[in-house]
This record gives structure tokens, C-alpha cells and sequence, in this order.
């Protein structure tokens, strides 16, 4: 398997033994059941050449309406939070210049990823914590459409803190380091 393989499969176990197992987006087992997320690695690690290859991603899902949503895993050159944040703050900007605001909107997951003002071992940062750098293009209208099915959908969130700090940081660092395995 090529190391490229081997970066999906991981975050495919991510997705599948974190966020659907433990529910933490209630909107993703529908999507992995129906097989419409898409995987893809980018080689690049320079700015520039990442938002490229984030906007031929883009490009893609306008032509292939069938592919709900894609993981677009980066697994070089954004292992740093801070310079992670400062790569999507550009990808956010790209979206608005190249018309897709509105169109498609970035969820961000990182291994170290913590949340403004929070102390870095907070357990609720892992509702936010991936194998890999990683942008997740969402396409708005399906999830407007996937919020106003959902009762309360607001308290994802708070759902997702409150049930992350119960099982405590250990439990969640055991279940991504998991995903590395076979």
C-alpha cells in the first residue's frame, strides 16, 4: 500500500471509529454508507500549491454532484497548528474569491488542533482532532438541508464538549492513535 493509501485509510478509520462511532457529526454515517465522501492527499506542502490543488478539489465536486463531500488531507508542511491556521484562513479567502462562498464552506481538523482560549490537553478539542491536516470541503446547501431535518441542532456542539470531557483526553488519544493500525 502507498503511503498516500495509507493516509486514507487512516482517516477512514478516523471517520468511521471516531466521528460516526462515537456520533460526533450526526450527519456523517449516512455519507459513509452511501460511499459519497471522497479522499484526497495533496502532495503539495507550499501554500500556493495547496490552494491550487484545494481549488481543482473544488472544481471537481462542481462536477461530480454525486460526491457529497471531500477530506482533503495534508499530511506535510501544516504539522504546526499555528501555520495550519494561517493556511486555513487563505483557503477561507480562496473560497471567497473564487465565488464558491456559499457554494462550499471548510470544516478544519488537525492532530493538535485546540480551540481559542482553551487549554491544549482540553478532551474537547478532540471533536476537532484528525489523523492529518485536514480541510473538509462541505457543500452548504446539503447541509442546510441536513440541519433543518435535525432537532436542535445548535447543541451539536455543546453535545459534542460535554461527551468528549466525560470520556477524557486519554480515551480520545487512544481511539486516534487506533487509526494508524491496520
Amino acid at each position: 500500500m502507498s503511503e498516500q493509501q495509507q493516509q486514507i485509510e487512516q482517516t477512514a478509520n478516523w471517520v468511521r471509529q471516531v466521528v460516526v462511532k462515537y456520533n460526533i457529526c450526526p450527519f456523517a454515517r449516512r455519507e459513509v454508507e452511501r460511499g459519497s465522501i471522497r479522499y484526497v492527499v495533496a502532495e503539495e506542502h507550499k501554500l500556493k500549491a495547496v490552494l491550487k490543488r484545494l481549488s481543482a478539489e473544488c472544481e471537481f465536486l462542481d462536477q461530480n454532484p454525486q460526491v457529497e463531500t471531500t477530506l482533503f488531507i495534508i499530511p506535510r508542511g501544516y504539522e504546526g497548528f499555528y501555520p495550519y491556521l494561517d493556511l486555513v484562513d487563505a483557503a477561507n479567502d480562496l473560497l471567497i474569491r473564487q465565488g464558491y462562498e456559499g457554494k462550499y464552506q471548510l470544516a478544519s481538523f488537525h492532530p493538535d488542533y485546540c480551540f481559542e482560549g482553551e487549554p491544549q490537553e482540553d478532551a474537547a478539542n478532540y471533536t476537532n482532532r484528525s489523523p492529518y491536516p485536514t480541510l473538509h470541503i462541505l457543500r452548504e446547501a446539503s447541509m442546510e438541508q441536513a440541519l433543518t431535518n435535525y432537532d436542535a441542532p445548535e447543541s451539536i456542539p455543546e453535545r459534542n464538549i460535554t461527551f468528549t470531557r466525560r470520556k477524557g483526553g486519554e480515551f480520545f488519544a487512544r481511539l486516534l492513535a487506533r487509526c494508524f493500525k491496520p
